[in-house]
C-alpha cells in the first residue's frame, strides 16, 4: 500500500486496503483458531497434519493464502497485479527496477504463505500427545471464516470498477487524483506476458517452498490433494 501510495495512485492504494483487510483478517483468524485449539501452542514446527483434525480452517486459510500471494481471480490478484502493472507503465527512469522488487515481493510472499500451510497443515505432526484433544473451532470462529473466505474470493471483482474504473468519480470528493500520474488505459494494454510475470514467480515460490519441505513430507496424498486445489482454483 505505502509502495502504491509512492506512484500516486491513492485510489488503487485504498482498493488494495480494502481487499487487504478481508484475507488477512482471514489469515489472522485462521491462526489464532489454530493457536487456541493446540492449546496455545505458537511454533508452527511443532505442529503438523492438521488437515485431519481441522480440514475447514485448512480450507479457509489455504484461500486466504491464494488470495494474499495475488492468485488469479481472487481478491488480491485485482489491487495486487494492477500495482505493479501501474508500476511498469509510470514512465519513470527506475519503474522497471521497481516492479521488479514488487515482484520480488509477490514471490517471498508465496514462500512464506506455503511454507504455513506445508509446516501447519501437511507435514507429519509432531505434538500430538494423549492430554491434547485436537477438532474443528466452534461456530464462533467457523461462520467468520467462512464469510471471509468468501470475501477473499469475490470483493476484488465486484468492487474493482468502484475503486479503479475508468471513468469512475466515487473517490473525487475523498482524495486527490493527479491525472498526469493516470496509466489505466496503457495498463489495458500492456504486454500480455509482462502482466502474467507476478504469477510467474507466485508459482515458482509455491515449487521453491515445496522442494524446501519435500524431506519431511511423508504422505504424499497430501501433496496429491494440494496441487488438485489448485488446478481446481484454476
Amino acid at each position: 500500500m505505502f509502495f502504491c501510495s509512492g506512484l500516486s495512485n491513492y485510489n488503487v492504494t485504498l482498493f488494495h486496503l480494502f481487499n487487504h483487510a478481508f484475507f488477512k483478517a482471514l489469515l489472522f483468524l485462521g491462526a489464532g483458531s489454530i493457536i487456541s485449539t493446540l492449546l496455545d501452542e505458537q511454533d508452527y514446527r511443532r505442529m503438523g497434519s492438521l488437515v485431519y483434525k481441522m480440514p475447514f480452517t485448512y480450507i479457509s486459510i489455504f484461500i486466504g493464502s491464494m488470495a494474499i500471494i495475488g492468485f488469479p481471480f481472487l481478491t488480491g490478484f485485482y489491487s495486487k497485479d494492477f500495482i505493479l502493472e501501474s508500476t511498469i507503465t509510470s514512465y519513470c527512469i527506475d519503474s522497471i527496477f521497481i516492479y521488479f522488487l514488487g515482484v520480488f515481493s509477490a514471490f517471498f510472499t508465496a514462500i512464506y504463505s506455503f511454507r504455513l500451510i506445508f509446516f501447519v497443515f501437511l507435514i507429519k505432526t509432531n505434538i500430538y500427545k494423549e492430554n491434547i484433544h485436537v477438532e474443528e473451532s466452534n461456530i464462533n470462529i467457523i461462520l467468520p471464516l467462512f464469510i471471509l473466505s468468501l470475501m477473499s474470493i469475490i470483493t476484488g471483482y465486484f468492487f474493482s470498477d468502484l475503486f479503479i474504473g475508468i471513468g469512475n468519480n466515487y473517490l473525487n470528493s475523498s482524495i486527490y487524483i493527479n491525472f498526469i500520474h493516470f496509466n489505466y488505459i496503457d495498463i489495458e494494454f500492456l504486454n500480455p506476458l509482462i502482466k502474467n510475470i507476478p504469477f510467474f514467480f507466485t508459482i515458482m515460490g509455491i515449487l521453491f517452498t515445496l522442494f524446501l519441505v519435500n524431506y519431511k513430507i511423508k504422505n504424499r496424498k497430501l501433496f496429491i490433494l494440494f496441487f488438485l486445489e489448485i488446478i481446481i482454483f484454476f
